[in-house]
């Protein structure tokens, strides 16, 4: 559902993402990993078509993001680390504004837009002025926005950062719901978080990322049988990364 192949970014001589390849299948949950400044929320903003790449190629949904933009976009549900809110718009009221950018059909409206809202447990504040809400209402909200088109793909940039642990609850529960389909569509998730222990929660395997350069990926069924923990695959990848930067840097100087 989810192909990215040789992805890079670069900005003069800075390089943001270095040739990124990974997939990600139907009903899968995946954590993005690493560092601060490591080019996690680059990829996404590439594979949601908010930031052109440089080179590579990617896919969603089995529509490629620059032959079929728009095909593309449609099969994503994508909630950036700051949800994209209007604080003065009623919940239902920005829900259905959503829905119709998203070229929701008008017969379908009403009930796309009810359904994020039981889905996201917003019923209660449906007539609510959203910038009145709490954190953890606001994310929901911004959750409602990402699946009100009933995406197949949905990429969630930190989605419960600042929230208390009740919410953070609440919302690992909901995009598990999402991913598992409960007698609704199932979703594709690819998730970037810093929190550990939301990953064990949620993701079926992982992917870090360092340095704008995959850096591993393996799944959690693996640690269990090879006995290593999230912590020791996460800080192994990462030193490894930047062990070969210094060796590489070194092996320069030497020339």
């Amino acid at each position: 559902m989810i192909e990215a192949r040789g992805l890079s970014k670069r900005y003069g001589d800075i390089v943001a993402v270095d040739r990124v390849s990974f997939s990600v299948e139907r009903g899968e949950v995946v954590g993005f990993l690493g560092p601060n400044g490591a080019g996690k929320t680059t990829t996404m903003r590439m594979l949601t078509g908010f930031l052109p790449p440089t080179d590579g190629e990617a896919a969603i949904a089995g529509h490629d993001i620059f032959g079929e933009p728009l095909a593309a976009r449609r099969a994503i549900g994508y909630l950036p680390e700051s949800p994209p809110l209007y604080p003065e718009m009623m919940v239902a009221a920005y829900v259905d504004y959503v829905a119709r950018i998203k070229d929701v059909p008008r017969r379908e409206r009403a009930a796309a837009v009810d359904r994020a809202l039981e889905r996201c447990a917003l019923r209660d504040v449906a007539s609510r002025v959203i910038g009145t809400l709490s954190k953890g209402y606001k994310q929901r909200v911004g959750l409602a926005q990402a699946i009100v088109h009933d995406p197949p793909v949905l990429i969630l940039d930190e989605p419960t950062i600042g929230l208390d642990p009740l919410q953070i609850r609440e919302i690992r529960a909901l995009i598990s719901d999402l991913a598992s389909g409960d007698g609704a569509a199932q979703h594709t998730v690819l998730l970037s978080t810093h929190i550990l222990d939301e990953v064990k929660k949620m993701c079926r395997r992982v992917i870090v990322i360092n340095e704008g350069r995959k850096a591993e990926e393996v799944t959690l069924e693996q640690l269990d049988r090879e006995g290593e923990t999230l912590e020791e695959v996460f800080a192994r990848a990462v030193a490894r990364d930047v062990g070969a930067q210094v060796a590489a840097a070194n092996g320069e100087g030497a020339r």
